[in-house]
């Protein structure tokens, strides 16, 4: 029995170390990006880049109509937000604050767009629980953020 205690323990130490940890941030990372990264590709006409659809203003008009901001403004503001934040998040830069980010977008969908209180518990609370992990724990050792953080270090001392 002592054996398969220990063997769970090497287990448990491997598993909880900075490696594996810097795995499970890096799929966080790549998984919120590509919620919001789909998102995108709703919005903008195929073959663009940032060239809004104009059927998304419609679309914002008409079954959006709960946001507490006009149209003409949350259209451009969720297109660019759901192109910048993901691939900041790819690249793990600036990860807390794009993940916080995207986490408050999440809450205004959830409130404004999508109020029914049976669908918070669906993707919002998937995307709140990926967004809290990285606030908290950042980007990991494979991020932008940590290369940034190792150059700084090494500059200062």
């Amino acid at each position: 029995m002592s054996g398969l205690t220990n063997l769970w323990q090497r287990l448990t130490r491997i598993l909880s170390g900075t490696i594996a940890e810097s795995i499970a941030q890096l799929l966080a990372r790549i998984a919120l990006a590509g919620i919001f990264w789909r998102s995108y590709q709703t919005k903008v006409v195929d073959g663009t880049w940032l060239q809004i659809d104009e059927v998304q203003y419609l679309i914002f008009e008409n079954e959006f109509s709960g946001l507490p901001i006009p149209t003409d403004l949350a259209v451009p503001m969720a297109t660019y937000a759901e192109f910048a934040f993901p691939i900041l998040l790819a690249l793990g830069l600036f990860t807390r604050f794009s993940a916080l980010a995207l986490m408050g977008m999440a809450v205004v969908i959830q409130l404004f767009v999508f109020p029914d209180a049976a669908h918070f518990f669906g993707w919002a609370i998937t995307v709140l629980a990926l967004g809290a992990f990285l606030v908290s724990r950042g980007g990991g050792l494979f991020s932008l953020d940590a290369i940034i953080g190792r150059f700084t270090a090494a500059k200062d001392a």
